[in-house]
C-alpha cells in the first residue's frame, strides 16, 4: 500500500541518494518487512521537468494505519524541513536576490546571501544558543505545515508546496532578504566613505611626527603629541571639514577629524580594546602609519595597570 509519495525536483543522483537514506534512517523503527514501511524510488517527468519520485509504501497485513501513519508523516515532514533548510533555502534565497531584487553580478549576490545566512541563524548575535534556537524555530514551522498537510495528502511535490504553501516561510525570506540587502547597501557605502578618508590622508604630508591616542574606555578619547601634549586641531589647516563627516559617523567625528587634519606620520594608540570599532576605523584609514599599544608606560600611566587576568 502506497502511504505516501514524494515528487523531488532531481538535482543530482547523490543528492536524492541521501534523502533517501535520512528519511529511511528516521523510519528505521518502522522499517521491517512484517509491518513497517519501505521506500522505492522511481523517475518521473513532470511538465517537462525531471523529477524523482520516492515512494513510501506500508507494508501490509502488519502495517497499523492509524496508530503508525502519523510517525511516518512527522519523520518525513522532519527530513524534508532539514532538506529545505540545507539544500533548497540557498537557492531562494539567490532567486530572490537576483530576480525580485534584480542585482546581476555573482559578488553582490554571495555578499547579500551571506549576510541572510547570519540574520536567518541568528548568527549575527555571537551568541550560538540564539543561533540555534533560530534555526531550530524555522525548521519547526516547516515541518509542522508539513505534517499537516501530509494527513489529508497522499501525494507531496516538495518544490511546488515550497513555493505554493510555505507563503510565511517565503515572506520570513524576502523581508530577511530586504534587511540584508539594506545592511549591504550600508557596508559599501562606509567602505567608500573609508576610502575617501584614505584618500584625504593620501594627499595631505605629515605635519606632526607623532600622535598618542589614549583612549580612556568607552567613548573617552585624548590625542596627544610627541611631548604628550593635547593637540589643538584649530592650529592646522586641512582641507577636510566636518561637513564631510556629519551623516556618516557620529562620536567618532572629532577622532578621525582631529587625526586627518593634525596629519600624523604615526600614531600610537594606547587602548584596553583594540577590537573597539573606532580604533579599526582609524587603523583602516591610517593602515601602516599606526601601531596599537596594549601594555607599556604611557598606557600604565594612563590607563593604570592591567588587571591580572590579561595575563600582564
Amino acid at each position: 500500500m502506497e502511504l505516501l509519495s514524494l515528487y523531488i525536483k532531481s538535482r543530482s543522483e547523490t543528492d536524492v541518494r541521501d534523502l533517501c537514506g535520512r528519511i529511511e534512517t528516521e523510519l528505521r523503527d518502522l522499517h521491517n518487512e512484517n509491518n513497517g514501511v519501505q521506500l522505492q524510488i522511481s523517475g518521473q517527468d513532470q511538465s517537462s521537468k525531471s523529477y524523482v519520485k520516492i515512494a513510501i509504501q506500508a507494508i501490509l497485513p502488519g502495517f497499523q494505519l492509524l496508530q503508525m501513519s502519523p510517525l511516518v508523516y512527522q519523520a518525513v515532514s522532519s527530513v524534508l524541513a532539514e532538506h529545505l533548510l540545507i539544500e533548497e533555502e540557498p537557492r531562494l534565497l539567490k532567486d530572490m536576490i537576483h530576480k525580485e531584487f534584480h542585482y546581476q553580478e555573482m559578488k553582490d549576490i554571495d555578499a547579500i546571501e551571506k549576510y541572510c545566512e547570519q540574520f536567518l541563524n541568528g548568527e549575527h548575535t555571537d551568541t550560538t544558543a540564539v543561533s540555534t534556537e533560530a534555526r531550530n524555530r524555522r525548521k519547526s514551522k516547516i515541518s509542522k505545515s508539513l505534517y499537516e498537510y501530509m494527513e489529508q495528502h497522499v501525494s507531496l511535490n516538495l518544490d511546488g508546496y515550497m513555493r505554493f504553501r510555505l507563503g510565511e516561510y517565503m515572506e520570513e525570506l524576502r523581508e530577511i532578504v530586504e534587511y540584508a540587502i539594506d545592511e549591504y547597501t550600508m557596508e559599501q557605502q562606509y567602505q567608500e566613505f573609508i576610502s575617501l578618508l584614505k584618500y584625504f590622508v593620501y594627499i595631505q604630508e605629515a605635519k606632526v611626527p607623532i600622535a598618542h591616542l589614549i583612549h580612556k574606555g568607552g567613548h573617552e578619547f585624548e590625542i596627544l603629541n610627541e611631548l604628550m601634549q593635547p593637540i589643538n586641531p584649530a592650529d592646522f589647516e586641512s582641507t577636510l571639514t566636518m561637513e564631510h563627516l556629519e551623516k556618516d559617523m557620529n562620536f567618532e567625528d572629532m577622532i578621525v577629524s582631529t587625526l586627518i587634519t593634525v596629519s600624523p606620520a604615526s600614531i600610537f594608540i594606547h587602548t584596553r580594546e583594540p577590537d573597539l570599532s573606532i580604533i579599526k576605523t582609524i587603523r583602516q584609514i591610517f593602515e601602516d602609519r599606526t601601531e596599537v599599544c596594549p601594555s607599556c608606560r604611557i598606557c600604565h600611566h594612563y590607563l593604570g595597570e592591567r588587571i591580572k587576568q590579561d595575563g600582564l
